[in-house]
């Protein structure tokens, strides 16, 4: 007994099993290509036996690979065996997914007692277990849709989504090109740029910061559907309109931010300064600006995001015959729903990429900052 502990997840996952044999098969009698005995067994073993491992005190590495590996198979086999049979899956389909997924969930919370002395392996062990999340909620999406039929007008497979992005590269590439290259990046760059001037501007006059902290928190409450349309009769039905409104989203978190980050520096270290009779510029670059290094951040990770919905809403009142937002827009119309749901991937993935981007150099550049040296994001 001594090699042995208890694992919740395991027992839930035995008991599922049990509750599924009664319940087979996994699908209907007029499915077209129902599961065979062999393939239900297989399915049965991987998971019945990856919960009996889920007991041993094995090694972390060990139990987590033996785990990720029989979950994962047994999902595949299960989401492989319910494609072309949509909507024909009974009780026990669901059943073991369920405990497939509970053999994840142990994965994962192995995975996450493990310390690796490497900083490569412990960055790779970061990014693997959100990556199991994800893929989890992609086999549950997967399994219900498929499973239970859910018309795809209403929400379309992943697996439909990813054959969709396969066949439409070139013109996901020309919207990202329109639409990220031009509007988001141009927009974010002319708007925490201005945003950081005009915050050291009014760090050093009084009266711009008492100015202009009211106007901001006024114009970030501006809703974009009505600043997106004016923006498209001044400045044209191209990218410089929708830069124009990233340009006003991103301006103001970045000068409210700015703002308070200067305002962060302890009054011990401005005295120490003004002992070395340090002129205001000196205090601001060798002091104050690093101090205010984590709000800057913060405000350029906040506005990673709100240009890529700023841009991709603008372009909902008038673009080219390209871009993410028109696509969304044109291809819902037409019911086009996966092509809709693959435009919202693929901008899903570049604004998570934007932000890590962003998260990365802030790493690099306030390595000194508690927050970093203690390991958090």
């Amino acid at each position: 007994m001594k090699n042995l502990h208890f694992s919740w997840q395991g027992m839930l996952c035995v008991l599922l099993c049990l509750a599924a044999l009664p319940a087979l098969p996994l699908l209907a009698a007029d499915a077209a290509a129902p599961f065979s005995s062999g393939t239900t067994f297989v399915i049965f073993i991987l998971i019945a036996a990856s919960a009996a491992f889920s007991f041993m005190n094995l090694s972390a590495p060990l139990g987590a690979a033996i785990l990720f590996f029989s979950a994962h198979a047994a999902a595949w086999l299960l989401l492989a065996g319910i494609s072309g049979n949509d909507g024909k899956a009974l009780a026990s389909f669901f059943i073991l997914i369920a405990a497939a997924w509970l053999l994840a969930w142990r994965c994962v919370s192995i995975l996450s007692t493990i310390r690796l002395p490497s900083t490569a392996g412990s960055y790779l062990l970061r990014l693997l277990i959100p990556a199991i999340f994800g893929a989890w909620i992609l086999i549950f999406w997967e399994a219900v849709t498929r499973g239970a039929g859910v018309p795809f007008i209403l929400l379309p497979p992943p697996s439909a989504i990813g054959a969709r992005i396969a066949s439409s590269l070139s013109i996901l590439w020309t919207d990202v090109q329109q639409t990220i290259f031009k509007s988001v990046l141009i927009g974010y760059i002319i708007g925490c740029g201005s945003g950081f001037v005009v915050a050291i501007l009014a760090d050093r006059f009084a009266f711009l910061r008492r100015g202009l902290r009211p106007i901001g928190n006024f114009v970030s409450a501006l809703p974009i559907i009505g600043v997106a349309p004016i923006m498209v009769m001044w400045f044209g039905f191209d990218w410089q309109s929708k830069a124009a409104v990233v340009v006003i989203m991103t301006f103001f978190p970045m000068l409210v931010n700015t703002v308070a980050g200067l305002a962060a520096a302890g009054n011990m270290e401005r005295d120490l300064m003004r002992t070395y009779a340090s002129s205001y510029w000196q205090t601001l670059f060798k002091l104050r600006l690093p101090a205010a290094a984590p709000f800057i951040f913060n405000a350029l990770k906040i506005n990673s995001t709100l240009a890529m919905i700023g841009a991709i809403v603008a372009e909902f009142f008038g673009t080219p015959m390209s871009g993410m937002g028109f696509r969304i827009s044109t291809e819902n119309g037409r019911l086009n729903l996966d092509m809709v749901w693959a435009e919202i991937a693929v901008a899903a993935i570049a604004g998570s990429v934007f932000y890590g981007i962003v998260a990365i150099l802030e790493r690099m550049t306030t390595f000194w900052h508690p927050s970093i040296r203690g390991g958090q994001t």
